[in-house]
């Protein structure tokens, strides 16, 4: 696997950010000559000239299946820029969940491609791409592949993706924020009512269980900590988690190997390493900041 874009919101190029890369969600996997894709953020422009300049001039063409996490700008805005799917020999499937509106998958990526936006329209691409509206489900992509994607905790459907190939297993968790109590807990407060906070504490263990369990074992796992403590403090509800929170997450599922991704778009290279200091080693894991052109092998 290799990481071609690590951050989140928004792009964030300079020279602050030259060492973790400056690049929005999207990453690289190999399963012998399988290749997926997760992700279409910023990074996949880099990603589309590599792949033209390696497997398209070995194969002349391009075949892989693309795994969004969910259609929040940052994770779908460098399709437009990806050279593959302007040439005709080029196949994507592209999956990925779409929340309570009428639009589809390929009507929310595709309308990046409109002359409002941009230069070309999508009914314009010249390669076969295919758009498939996923839920939680299992997947199995042929020659020992196999993704099993499950529900996150964020503002839209969002879903994780578990690949598992050759008793090896890799597992994509952005943009999730631990499950909590909705209901006051307060007995002075006007809205408590004890029933309902029972039940909202049962009903988020319960779904934070799912999410351990959905982890089990993994031998990598690569998880959203945009945050510090602090800082989630002022973000709770949108999203994301604290270092703290994935690295809990990965100790109690018996992770091997946990990679903090999705970087706040402020955070520079020399806070990121004192971070990575910080927290490698913790619980007994392995402990990496996600970066540009990062290689790990499961």
């Amino acid at each position: 696997m290799r990481f071609w874009g690590v951050r989140g919101s928004i792009p964030c190029p300079g020279p602050d950010t030259v060492k973790y890369g400056g690049n929005t969600s999207c990453l690289e996997i190999r399963a012998d000559e399988r290749l997926v894709i997760i992700d279409l953020g910023t990074g996949i422009r880099a990603l589309g000239e590599w792949l033209m300049a390696n497997d398209f001039k070995k194969k002349g063409r391009i075949d892989t299946d693309i795994f969004v996490t969910h259609t929040h700008w940052d994770h779908i805005m460098g399709f437009p820029l990806f050279t593959p799917i302007f040439l005709p020999v080029t196949k994507l499937r592209i999956r990925g969940p779409v929340t309570f509106e009428d639009d589809s998958l390929e009507t929310i990526i595709g309308a990046q491609l409109s002359y409002r936006y941009w230069p070309v329209r999508a009914g314009e691409l010249a390669a076969d791409i295919k758009y498939e509206q996923i839920i939680e489900t299992t997947l199995d992509l042929g020659g020992g592949l196999k993704v099993t994607s499950k529900y996150l905790n964020h503002p839209i459907l969002c879903l994780s993706y578990r690949l598992e190939y050759m008793g090896k297993s890799i597992i994509a968790a952005y943009d999730h924020e631990p499950f909590r109590n909705l209901f006051p807990v307060d007995p002075a407060d006007p809205g408590y009512n004890e029933e309902a906070a029972k039940e909202g504490e049962l009903a988020a263990a319960e779904e934070n269980k799912k999410i351990l369990n959905f982890y089990k074992g993994a031998d990598i796992l690569i998880h959203d900590a945009q945050y510090t403590t602090d800082e989630y403090s002022r973000h709770l509800g949108w999203g994301h988690s604290t270092y703290e929170q994935a690295i809990d997450s990965a100790a109690n599922a018996g992770v091997k190997k946990l990679v903090f991704f999705h970087h706040e778009p402020g955070r520079t290279d020399k806070r990121l390493e004192e971070l990575e200091k910080n927290y490698g080693g913790a619980s007994g894991l392995q402990v990496m900041m996600a970066r540009e052109g990062l290689i790990l092998e499961a």
